[in-house]
Protein backbone atom coordinates (compact mmCIF):
# COMPACT_ATOMS: atom_id res chain seq x y z
CA UNK A 1 0.00 0.00 0.00
CA UNK A 2 3.26 1.95 0.43
CA UNK A 3 3.74 1.80 -3.19
CA UNK A 4 0.92 4.55 -4.58
CA UNK A 5 1.90 7.63 -6.11
CA UNK A 6 1.37 10.09 -6.35
CA UNK A 7 0.72 9.63 -2.39
CA UNK A 8 -2.94 9.63 -1.77
CA UNK A 9 -4.49 11.86 0.67
CA UNK A 10 -5.80 9.03 3.64
CA UNK A 11 -4.68 5.53 3.21
CA UNK A 12 -5.62 2.75 5.79
CA UNK A 13 -5.27 -1.28 5.06
CA UNK A 14 -5.26 -4.89 6.51
CA UNK A 15 -2.00 -6.52 5.78
CA UNK A 16 -2.23 -9.95 4.34
CA UNK A 17 -5.88 -9.79 3.39
CA UNK A 18 -6.58 -9.60 -0.38
CA UNK A 19 -9.36 -9.66 -2.72
CA UNK A 20 -8.45 -11.73 -5.91
CA UNK A 21 -9.75 -11.16 -9.52
CA UNK A 22 -10.71 -14.15 -11.00
CA UNK A 23 -12.89 -15.24 -13.99
CA UNK A 24 -16.22 -14.71 -12.68
CA UNK A 25 -15.11 -11.14 -10.95
CA UNK A 26 -17.84 -8.60 -12.65
CA UNK A 27 -16.85 -5.02 -13.57
CA UNK A 28 -20.28 -2.99 -12.73
CA UNK A 29 -20.58 0.23 -13.89
CA UNK A 30 -23.10 2.90 -12.70
CA UNK A 31 -24.51 6.18 -14.78
CA UNK A 32 -21.69 7.99 -15.70
CA UNK A 33 -19.21 6.35 -15.85
CA UNK A 34 -18.58 4.94 -18.70
CA UNK A 35 -14.78 6.17 -19.44
CA UNK A 36 -13.90 4.65 -17.03
CA UNK A 37 -15.63 1.36 -17.44
CA UNK A 38 -14.28 1.31 -21.21
CA UNK A 39 -10.77 2.10 -19.85
CA UNK A 40 -10.54 -0.62 -17.09
CA UNK A 41 -12.00 -3.34 -19.04
CA UNK A 42 -9.46 -2.35 -22.19
CA UNK A 43 -6.67 -2.06 -19.96
CA UNK A 44 -7.18 -4.70 -17.03
CA UNK A 45 -8.56 -7.02 -19.34
CA UNK A 46 -5.58 -6.99 -21.61
CA UNK A 47 -2.93 -7.16 -18.96
CA UNK A 48 -5.01 -9.41 -16.86
CA UNK A 49 -6.82 -11.62 -19.49
CA UNK A 50 -9.63 -11.48 -17.70
CA UNK A 51 -13.18 -10.69 -19.19
CA UNK A 52 -14.69 -8.68 -16.36
CA UNK A 53 -18.31 -9.16 -17.68
CA UNK A 54 -20.37 -6.98 -16.74
CA UNK A 55 -22.89 -9.26 -13.96
CA UNK A 56 -21.45 -11.11 -11.36
CA UNK A 57 -20.37 -14.21 -11.85
CA UNK A 58 -19.92 -15.64 -8.16
CA UNK A 59 -16.58 -13.79 -8.24
CA UNK A 60 -17.05 -10.62 -6.63
CA UNK A 61 -17.14 -7.13 -8.83
CA UNK A 62 -15.36 -4.07 -9.27
CA UNK A 63 -18.73 -1.19 -8.83
CA UNK A 64 -18.29 1.75 -10.05
CA UNK A 65 -20.33 4.96 -8.81
CA UNK A 66 -20.29 8.81 -8.84
CA UNK A 67 -20.99 10.49 -5.79
CA UNK A 68 -20.98 14.48 -5.39
CA UNK A 69 -20.02 14.44 -2.51
CA UNK A 70 -16.48 14.18 -3.01
CA UNK A 71 -14.22 16.75 -4.09
CA UNK A 72 -13.73 17.61 -7.78
CA UNK A 73 -11.28 15.10 -9.16
CA UNK A 74 -11.42 12.89 -5.80
CA UNK A 75 -11.84 9.70 -5.78
CA UNK A 76 -12.50 6.81 -2.29
CA UNK A 77 -11.53 3.71 -3.31
CA UNK A 78 -12.40 0.78 -0.72
CA UNK A 79 -11.30 -2.96 -1.47
CA UNK A 80 -13.32 -5.23 0.69
CA UNK A 81 -13.39 -9.12 0.74
CA UNK A 82 -16.37 -9.21 -1.57
CA UNK A 83 -15.00 -6.76 -3.75
CA UNK A 84 -13.91 -3.06 -4.54
CA UNK A 85 -16.26 -0.18 -4.70
CA UNK A 86 -15.10 2.07 -6.60
CA UNK A 87 -16.03 5.64 -6.31
CA UNK A 88 -15.65 9.03 -8.16
CA UNK A 89 -16.63 13.09 -6.75
CA UNK A 90 -17.01 13.37 -11.11
CA UNK A 91 -16.32 11.03 -13.92
CA UNK A 92 -12.55 12.66 -14.21
CA UNK A 93 -11.65 11.57 -9.91
CA UNK A 94 -13.15 7.74 -10.79
CA UNK A 95 -10.72 7.88 -13.79
CA UNK A 96 -7.88 8.63 -11.34
CA UNK A 97 -8.87 6.28 -8.89
CA UNK A 98 -9.04 3.77 -11.09
CA UNK A 99 -4.94 4.57 -11.79
CA UNK A 100 -4.70 4.05 -8.32
CA UNK A 101 -6.61 0.44 -8.57
CA UNK A 102 -4.06 -0.65 -11.68
CA UNK A 103 -1.03 0.22 -9.20
CA UNK A 104 -2.17 -1.55 -6.23
CA UNK A 105 -2.57 -4.67 -8.76
CA UNK A 106 1.57 -4.58 -9.09
CA UNK A 107 3.02 -3.78 -12.11
CA UNK A 108 2.40 -6.75 -15.01
CA UNK A 109 -1.23 -4.80 -14.34
CA UNK A 110 0.83 -2.28 -16.98
CA UNK A 111 1.58 -4.94 -19.54
CA UNK A 112 -0.59 -4.97 -22.91
CA UNK A 113 -1.20 -9.05 -22.49
CA UNK A 114 -1.26 -11.65 -19.50
CA UNK A 115 1.69 -13.59 -18.46
CA UNK A 116 1.25 -16.82 -17.46
CA UNK A 117 0.21 -18.20 -14.04
CA UNK A 118 -0.37 -14.57 -12.76
CA UNK A 119 -2.53 -14.27 -9.56
CA UNK A 120 -4.42 -10.94 -10.01
CA UNK A 121 -4.96 -9.72 -6.09
CA UNK A 122 -5.76 -6.78 -4.30
CA UNK A 123 -4.90 -5.82 -0.84
CA UNK A 124 -8.23 -4.87 1.33
CA UNK A 125 -7.75 -1.14 2.06
CA UNK A 126 -9.52 2.47 1.97
CA UNK A 127 -7.96 5.22 0.10
CA UNK A 128 -9.44 8.53 0.05
CA UNK A 129 -7.97 11.02 -2.46
CA UNK A 130 -8.06 14.23 -4.16
CA UNK A 131 -5.52 16.61 -6.18
CA UNK A 132 -3.62 19.31 -4.90
CA UNK A 133 -3.76 21.41 -8.31
CA UNK A 134 -6.53 21.47 -11.47
CA UNK A 135 -3.80 22.17 -13.94
CA UNK A 136 -1.17 19.38 -13.72
CA UNK A 137 0.41 19.50 -16.59
CA UNK A 138 3.44 18.47 -19.11
CA UNK A 139 4.42 20.66 -22.15
CA UNK A 140 5.61 18.53 -24.76
CA UNK A 141 7.41 20.51 -27.95
CA UNK A 142 7.14 18.41 -30.84
CA UNK A 143 8.17 21.44 -32.62
CA UNK A 144 12.19 21.17 -32.61
CA UNK A 145 11.48 17.60 -32.84
CA UNK A 146 8.38 16.36 -34.39
CA UNK A 147 6.82 13.30 -32.23
CA UNK A 148 4.83 11.19 -34.77
CA UNK A 149 0.98 10.31 -33.46
CA UNK A 150 1.39 7.32 -32.11
CA UNK A 151 3.83 8.56 -29.61
CA UNK A 152 1.56 11.48 -28.73
CA UNK A 153 -0.64 9.21 -28.01
CA UNK A 154 1.90 6.83 -25.93
CA UNK A 155 2.75 9.96 -23.36
CA UNK A 156 -0.91 10.51 -23.15
CA UNK A 157 -1.42 7.16 -21.54
CA UNK A 158 1.58 7.62 -19.38
CA UNK A 159 0.34 11.46 -18.07
CA UNK A 160 -3.03 8.97 -17.17
CA UNK A 161 -0.83 6.88 -15.18
CA UNK A 162 0.70 9.79 -13.57
CA UNK A 163 -2.75 11.27 -12.76
CA UNK A 164 -1.65 14.56 -14.81
CA UNK A 165 -4.48 16.34 -16.87
CA UNK A 166 -2.75 18.90 -19.36
CA UNK A 167 -0.93 18.28 -22.03
CA UNK A 168 0.42 21.58 -23.36
CA UNK A 169 1.10 20.85 -26.76
CA UNK A 170 3.68 23.06 -28.25
CA UNK A 171 3.03 23.41 -32.12
CA UNK A 172 5.18 25.70 -33.92
CA UNK A 173 8.60 27.29 -33.78
CA UNK A 174 11.43 28.64 -35.96
CA UNK A 175 12.10 25.04 -36.58
CA UNK A 176 8.73 23.40 -37.99
CA UNK A 177 5.06 24.19 -38.00
CA UNK A 178 3.63 20.91 -37.12
CA UNK A 179 -0.35 21.28 -37.47
CA UNK A 180 -2.42 21.25 -40.89
CA UNK A 181 -3.96 24.64 -41.12
CA UNK A 182 -6.47 24.31 -44.11
CA UNK A 183 -6.89 27.78 -45.64
CA UNK A 184 -2.87 28.02 -45.27
CA UNK A 185 -1.19 24.67 -46.59
CA UNK A 186 2.40 25.99 -46.63
CA UNK A 187 2.33 26.16 -43.43
CA UNK A 188 2.75 22.21 -43.68
CA UNK A 189 3.76 21.81 -46.89
CA UNK A 190 7.21 24.27 -46.42
CA UNK A 191 6.89 25.00 -42.55
CA UNK A 192 6.78 21.35 -41.11
CA UNK A 193 10.44 20.14 -42.14
CA UNK A 194 14.27 21.60 -42.32
CA UNK A 195 16.42 19.99 -44.83
CA UNK A 196 19.21 19.37 -41.86
CA UNK A 197 19.26 19.24 -37.93
CA UNK A 198 22.19 20.83 -35.59
CA UNK A 199 23.13 17.68 -33.48
CA UNK A 200 23.63 18.49 -29.66
CA UNK A 201 23.62 22.29 -28.56
CA UNK A 202 23.87 25.11 -31.11
CA UNK A 203 27.70 25.59 -30.19
CA UNK A 204 28.05 22.02 -31.82
CA UNK A 205 29.97 21.13 -34.85
CA UNK A 206 28.02 18.30 -35.73
CA UNK A 207 24.85 18.26 -38.27
CA UNK A 208 22.07 15.47 -39.09
CA UNK A 209 22.54 16.04 -42.50
CA UNK A 210 19.21 14.34 -43.88
CA UNK A 211 15.35 16.08 -43.90
CA UNK A 212 13.70 16.14 -40.32
CA UNK A 213 10.14 17.13 -40.24
CA UNK A 214 5.99 16.03 -39.86
CA UNK A 215 2.97 16.98 -39.22
CA UNK A 216 -0.38 16.62 -37.77
CA UNK A 217 -3.49 16.31 -40.28
CA UNK A 218 -6.56 17.61 -38.83
CA UNK A 219 -7.86 14.41 -38.15
CA UNK A 220 -4.90 13.11 -36.49
CA UNK A 221 -5.33 16.39 -33.48
CA UNK A 222 -8.99 15.07 -33.35
CA UNK A 223 -8.08 11.80 -32.46
CA UNK A 224 -5.42 12.98 -30.01
CA UNK A 225 -7.79 15.29 -28.32
CA UNK A 226 -10.73 12.38 -28.35
CA UNK A 227 -7.75 10.18 -27.00
CA UNK A 228 -6.86 12.61 -24.72
CA UNK A 229 -10.72 13.18 -23.08
CA UNK A 230 -10.79 9.94 -22.91
CA UNK A 231 -8.39 9.89 -20.17
CA UNK A 232 -9.47 12.97 -18.94
CA UNK A 233 -6.47 15.00 -20.14
CA UNK A 234 -7.23 18.73 -21.92
CA UNK A 235 -5.22 19.82 -24.68
CA UNK A 236 -3.76 23.36 -24.79
CA UNK A 237 -2.75 24.13 -28.29
CA UNK A 238 0.47 26.40 -28.49
CA UNK A 239 0.70 28.41 -31.51
CA UNK A 240 3.59 31.15 -31.15
CA UNK A 241 3.53 34.56 -31.80
CA UNK A 242 4.97 37.05 -32.56
CA UNK A 243 8.52 35.66 -31.79
CA UNK A 244 9.24 32.03 -32.72
CA UNK A 245 7.79 32.03 -36.15
CA UNK A 246 10.59 31.48 -38.68
CA UNK A 247 9.15 28.09 -40.05
CA UNK A 248 5.66 30.06 -40.72
CA UNK A 249 7.79 32.99 -42.44
CA UNK A 250 9.38 30.57 -44.93
CA UNK A 251 6.24 29.05 -45.43
CA UNK A 252 4.68 33.02 -46.45
CA UNK A 253 7.55 35.28 -46.44
CA UNK A 254 4.94 38.30 -46.11
CA UNK A 255 4.85 37.12 -42.87
CA UNK A 256 7.98 39.01 -42.14
CA UNK A 257 8.92 42.20 -41.68
CA UNK A 258 9.96 42.39 -45.53
CA UNK A 259 11.50 46.04 -44.93
CA UNK A 260 14.40 45.07 -43.11
CA UNK A 261 14.96 41.59 -44.58
CA UNK A 262 14.46 39.29 -47.78
CA UNK A 263 12.03 36.99 -45.97
CA UNK A 264 12.10 35.10 -49.35
CA UNK A 265 15.50 34.17 -48.50
CA UNK A 266 14.36 32.34 -45.29
CA UNK A 267 14.08 28.73 -44.84
CA UNK A 268 12.82 26.89 -41.89
CA UNK A 269 15.63 27.36 -39.49
CA UNK A 270 17.55 24.30 -38.50
CA UNK A 271 19.44 25.30 -35.40
CA UNK A 272 19.04 26.37 -31.97
CA UNK A 273 18.38 29.43 -29.98
CA UNK A 274 16.09 32.49 -30.86
CA UNK A 275 16.13 33.59 -34.18
CA UNK A 276 15.82 37.47 -34.70
CA UNK A 277 13.06 36.57 -37.72
CA UNK A 278 9.92 37.74 -35.87
CA UNK A 279 6.23 38.51 -37.47
CA UNK A 280 5.38 42.41 -38.47
CA UNK A 281 2.73 44.39 -36.72
CA UNK A 282 0.53 44.48 -39.58
CA UNK A 283 -3.64 44.11 -39.88
CA UNK A 284 -2.64 41.57 -42.70
CA UNK A 285 -0.61 39.23 -40.21
CA UNK A 286 -3.13 39.20 -37.21
CA UNK A 287 -5.84 38.65 -39.59
CA UNK A 288 -3.73 35.94 -40.94
CA UNK A 289 -3.21 34.23 -37.04
CA UNK A 290 -6.81 34.54 -36.80
CA UNK A 291 -7.65 32.41 -39.59
CA UNK A 292 -4.88 29.81 -37.87
CA UNK A 293 -7.13 30.40 -34.50
CA UNK A 294 -10.32 29.51 -36.21
CA UNK A 295 -9.55 26.36 -37.33
CA UNK A 296 -7.88 25.74 -34.01
CA UNK A 297 -10.68 26.19 -32.09
CA UNK A 298 -12.85 24.10 -34.36
CA UNK A 299 -10.12 20.95 -33.16
CA UNK A 300 -9.26 21.87 -29.36
CA UNK A 301 -11.92 22.62 -27.31
CA UNK A 302 -9.96 23.70 -24.16
CA UNK A 303 -10.98 27.03 -22.41
CA UNK A 304 -7.15 27.94 -22.39
CA UNK A 305 -5.42 28.79 -25.76
CA UNK A 306 -1.27 29.36 -25.33
CA UNK A 307 0.15 32.16 -27.83
CA UNK A 308 3.87 31.86 -26.99
CA UNK A 309 4.87 35.45 -26.37
CA UNK A 310 8.30 34.95 -25.59
CA UNK A 311 11.72 35.34 -26.73
CA UNK A 312 10.80 37.95 -29.42
CA UNK A 313 13.90 39.99 -30.51
CA UNK A 314 13.08 43.44 -31.21
CA UNK A 315 15.82 44.32 -33.44
CA UNK A 316 13.35 44.02 -36.82
CA UNK A 317 10.85 46.26 -35.13
CA UNK A 318 13.34 48.98 -34.44
CA UNK A 319 14.81 48.85 -38.11
CA UNK A 320 11.21 48.60 -39.35
CA UNK A 321 9.22 51.74 -41.06
CA UNK A 322 6.37 49.53 -41.09
CA UNK A 323 6.47 48.63 -37.54
CA UNK A 324 7.57 52.13 -35.89
CA UNK A 325 4.48 53.23 -38.07
CA UNK A 326 2.62 51.27 -36.39
CA UNK A 327 4.01 52.31 -32.83
CA UNK A 328 3.46 55.96 -33.26
CA UNK A 329 -0.08 55.39 -34.44
CA UNK A 330 -1.32 53.35 -31.76
CA UNK A 331 0.79 55.93 -29.11
CA UNK A 332 2.97 53.47 -27.95
CA UNK A 333 5.94 54.09 -25.97
CA UNK A 334 8.24 51.22 -27.36
CA UNK A 335 8.26 47.87 -29.24
CA UNK A 336 7.75 46.30 -25.95
CA UNK A 337 4.20 48.06 -25.97
CA UNK A 338 3.91 46.77 -29.54
CA UNK A 339 4.51 43.18 -28.68
CA UNK A 340 1.91 43.72 -26.12
CA UNK A 341 -0.39 45.26 -28.39
CA UNK A 342 -0.38 41.92 -30.07
CA UNK A 343 -0.80 39.77 -27.50
CA UNK A 344 -4.10 41.74 -26.20
CA UNK A 345 -5.50 42.04 -29.89
CA UNK A 346 -5.76 37.87 -29.38
CA UNK A 347 -6.47 37.85 -25.66
CA UNK A 348 -9.90 39.87 -26.97
CA UNK A 349 -10.51 37.92 -30.02
CA UNK A 350 -10.20 34.72 -27.91
CA UNK A 351 -12.05 36.76 -25.03
CA UNK A 352 -15.36 36.91 -27.68
CA UNK A 353 -15.27 33.24 -28.77
CA UNK A 354 -15.34 32.25 -25.33
CA UNK A 355 -11.76 31.30 -24.84
CA UNK A 356 -8.85 32.02 -22.55
CA UNK A 357 -5.34 33.33 -23.63
CA UNK A 358 -2.15 31.86 -21.89
CA UNK A 359 1.46 32.83 -22.73
CA UNK A 360 4.91 33.19 -21.21
CA UNK A 361 5.46 35.51 -18.83
CA UNK A 362 7.02 37.64 -21.20
CA UNK A 363 3.25 38.74 -21.84
CA UNK A 364 3.99 40.93 -19.21
CA UNK A 365 6.28 43.12 -20.28
CA UNK A 366 4.75 46.08 -21.53
CA UNK A 367 1.44 45.57 -19.83
CA UNK A 368 -0.54 42.29 -19.25
CA UNK A 369 -3.24 41.61 -21.54
CA UNK A 370 -6.68 41.69 -19.25
CA UNK A 371 -7.83 38.44 -18.77
CA UNK A 372 -4.17 36.58 -19.59
CA UNK A 373 -3.19 33.94 -17.89
CA UNK A 374 0.41 33.55 -17.31
CA UNK A 375 2.89 30.71 -17.56
CA UNK A 376 5.89 31.45 -15.55
CA UNK A 377 8.73 30.17 -17.15
CA UNK A 378 11.89 32.35 -16.22
CA UNK A 379 11.74 31.68 -12.25
CA UNK A 380 8.68 32.39 -9.77
CA UNK A 381 9.04 35.95 -10.29
CA UNK A 382 6.41 36.67 -13.61
CA UNK A 383 3.87 34.40 -11.80
CA UNK A 384 4.25 36.62 -8.25
CA UNK A 385 3.77 39.68 -10.31
CA UNK A 386 0.71 38.05 -11.99
CA UNK A 387 -0.77 36.67 -9.00
CA UNK A 388 -0.95 39.95 -7.07
CA UNK A 389 -2.40 41.28 -10.18
CA UNK A 390 -5.32 39.48 -10.18
CA UNK A 391 -3.99 36.84 -13.06
CA UNK A 392 -4.16 33.50 -12.99
CA UNK A 393 -0.76 31.53 -13.17
CA UNK A 394 0.60 28.15 -14.70
CA UNK A 395 4.40 27.92 -12.35
CA UNK A 396 6.97 26.21 -14.72
CA UNK A 397 9.80 27.59 -13.65
CA UNK A 398 13.08 26.42 -15.80
CA UNK A 399 15.12 26.49 -12.97
CA UNK A 400 12.88 24.04 -11.29
CA UNK A 401 10.64 21.82 -14.22
CA UNK A 402 12.61 21.60 -17.31
CA UNK A 403 13.26 18.25 -18.03
CA UNK A 404 15.72 18.72 -21.25
CA UNK A 405 18.15 20.06 -18.48
CA UNK A 406 20.88 17.45 -16.90
CA UNK A 407 19.56 14.83 -14.50
CA UNK A 408 23.41 14.52 -13.13
CA UNK A 409 26.79 16.37 -13.08
CA UNK A 410 28.92 13.10 -14.83
CA UNK A 411 30.42 13.25 -17.72
CA UNK A 412 28.22 10.22 -18.66
CA UNK A 413 24.84 12.78 -18.78
CA UNK A 414 23.82 13.08 -22.65
CA UNK A 415 23.65 16.37 -24.21
CA UNK A 416 24.24 18.00 -20.73
CA UNK A 417 21.77 21.23 -21.20
CA UNK A 418 21.66 23.16 -18.42
CA UNK A 419 21.75 22.79 -14.78
CA UNK A 420 21.57 20.04 -12.92
CA UNK A 421 17.99 18.93 -11.93
CA UNK A 422 17.99 15.12 -9.46
CA UNK A 423 15.41 13.21 -8.89
CA UNK A 424 15.27 14.94 -5.49
CA UNK A 425 15.23 18.20 -6.62
CA UNK A 426 12.21 17.96 -8.39
CA UNK A 427 10.27 16.32 -5.85
CA UNK A 428 11.15 19.26 -3.33
CA UNK A 429 10.09 21.96 -6.53
CA UNK A 430 6.89 24.11 -4.75
CA UNK A 431 4.82 25.74 -6.88
CA UNK A 432 3.38 28.03 -4.22
CA UNK A 433 5.48 30.95 -3.72
CA UNK A 434 5.78 31.63 0.11
CA UNK A 435 5.40 35.19 -0.56
CA UNK A 436 2.22 35.36 -2.12
CA UNK A 437 -0.82 35.91 0.29
CA UNK A 438 -3.46 32.72 0.86
CA UNK A 439 -5.68 35.11 -1.73
CA UNK A 440 -2.96 35.65 -4.03
CA UNK A 441 -2.28 31.85 -4.25
CA UNK A 442 -5.68 31.25 -5.16
CA UNK A 443 -4.36 32.34 -8.40
CA UNK A 444 -1.51 29.73 -9.20
CA UNK A 445 -3.94 27.22 -11.04
CA UNK A 446 -1.63 24.57 -11.42
CA UNK A 447 1.92 23.60 -12.33
CA UNK A 448 3.42 21.90 -15.08
CA UNK A 449 6.74 20.30 -16.13
CA UNK A 450 8.24 21.42 -19.58
CA UNK A 451 10.11 19.18 -22.27
CA UNK A 452 11.73 20.94 -24.71
CA UNK A 453 13.09 18.95 -27.54
CA UNK A 454 15.96 20.32 -29.28
CA UNK A 455 18.13 17.05 -28.19
CA UNK A 456 15.88 14.67 -28.14
CA UNK A 457 15.78 13.27 -31.88
CA UNK A 458 13.75 10.43 -30.74
CA UNK A 459 11.02 8.86 -28.51
CA UNK A 460 14.04 7.05 -26.14
CA UNK A 461 16.06 10.51 -25.84
CA UNK A 462 12.28 11.40 -24.63
CA UNK A 463 11.70 9.36 -22.24
CA UNK A 464 15.54 9.16 -20.85
CA UNK A 465 15.01 13.13 -20.00
CA UNK A 466 11.21 12.82 -18.77
CA UNK A 467 11.58 9.49 -16.34
CA UNK A 468 12.01 9.17 -13.60
CA UNK A 469 11.78 12.73 -12.94
CA UNK A 470 8.08 13.21 -14.22
CA UNK A 471 6.79 10.81 -11.85
CA UNK A 472 8.73 13.09 -8.87
CA UNK A 473 6.61 16.04 -10.53
CA UNK A 474 3.14 14.19 -10.68
CA UNK A 475 3.47 13.69 -6.92
CA UNK A 476 4.02 17.76 -6.21
CA UNK A 477 1.07 18.62 -8.83
CA UNK A 478 -1.25 15.82 -7.17
CA UNK A 479 -0.25 15.20 -3.50
CA UNK A 480 -1.11 17.39 -0.26
CA UNK A 481 2.70 17.55 0.68
CA UNK A 482 5.04 19.26 3.44
CA UNK A 483 7.17 22.48 2.54
CA UNK A 484 10.03 21.35 0.47
CA UNK A 485 12.80 20.70 3.22
CA UNK A 486 10.13 18.53 5.25
CA UNK A 487 9.26 15.77 2.43
CA UNK A 488 10.17 12.52 2.96
CA UNK A 489 12.61 11.69 -0.18
CA UNK A 490 13.64 8.41 1.03
CA UNK A 491 9.64 7.39 1.47
CA UNK A 492 9.61 8.44 -1.99
CA UNK A 493 12.70 6.62 -3.59
CA UNK A 494 10.91 3.72 -1.46
CA UNK A 495 7.96 4.07 -3.85
CA UNK A 496 10.07 4.62 -6.86
CA UNK A 497 11.67 1.12 -6.41
CA UNK A 498 8.07 -0.02 -6.94
CA UNK A 499 7.66 2.45 -9.72
CA UNK A 500 10.65 1.51 -11.99
CA UNK A 501 9.26 -1.61 -11.89
CA UNK A 502 5.76 -0.31 -13.51
CA UNK A 503 7.66 2.32 -16.29
CA UNK A 504 9.68 -1.19 -17.01
CA UNK A 505 6.11 -2.87 -17.77
CA UNK A 506 5.59 -0.32 -19.80
CA UNK A 507 8.33 0.26 -21.77
CA UNK A 508 9.79 3.52 -20.81
CA UNK A 509 13.16 4.21 -21.41
CA UNK A 510 13.53 5.79 -18.04
CA UNK A 511 17.35 7.16 -16.36
CA UNK A 512 18.54 4.44 -14.00
CA UNK A 513 18.77 5.61 -10.80
CA UNK A 514 22.98 4.50 -11.16
CA UNK A 515 23.23 6.70 -14.14
CA UNK A 516 22.39 6.25 -17.80
CA UNK A 517 23.27 2.93 -19.32
CA UNK A 518 25.57 2.47 -22.72
CA UNK A 519 23.20 3.13 -25.33
CA UNK A 520 21.73 5.97 -23.29
CA UNK A 521 25.27 7.79 -23.71
CA UNK A 522 25.66 10.63 -26.38
CA UNK A 523 29.57 10.74 -25.82
CA UNK A 524 31.16 13.64 -27.79
CA UNK A 525 27.85 15.35 -28.27
CA UNK A 526 28.21 19.01 -27.26
CA UNK A 527 25.66 20.17 -24.79
CA UNK A 528 25.50 23.54 -22.73
CA UNK A 529 25.89 22.87 -19.24
CA UNK A 530 25.39 25.48 -16.85
CA UNK A 531 27.88 25.40 -13.29
CA UNK A 532 26.90 26.48 -10.22
CA UNK A 533 23.18 25.53 -8.45
CA UNK A 534 20.24 27.17 -10.03
CA UNK A 535 18.60 30.66 -8.96
CA UNK A 536 15.26 29.93 -7.15
CA UNK A 537 13.71 33.28 -8.44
Amino acid sequence: MSDVLPQPQQVSSQEDAFFDLGPDTALVAGEGTGRTERWLRATLGAATGLPLAPSAGGGGAIRLALDAGLPDEGYRLVVAPEGVHLTGGDAAGLFWGAQTLRQLLGPNAFRRAPLPDRRWRLPLARIEDAPRFRWRGLMLDVARHFMPKDGVLRYLDLMAAHKLNVLHFHLTDDQGWRVEIKRHPKLTETGSWRARTKYGHRASPLWEDKPHGGYYTQDDIREIVAYAAERHITVVPEIDVPGHSQAAIAAYPELGNTDVIDTTALAVWDTWGVSPNVLAPTDAVLRFYEGVFEELLELFPSEFVHIGGDECPKEQWRSSATAQARIEELALANEDELQAWIIQHFDTWLTERGRRLIGWDEILEGGLAKGAAVASWRGYAGGVAAARAGHDVVMCPEQQVYLDHRQAPGEDEPVPIGFVRTLEDVYRFEPVPAELTPDESGHVIGTQANVWTEVMENQGRVDYQVFPRLAAFAEVAWSALPAPAERDYAAFERRMAAHYRRLDALGVDYRPPAGPLPWQRRPGVLGRPIDGPPPNK
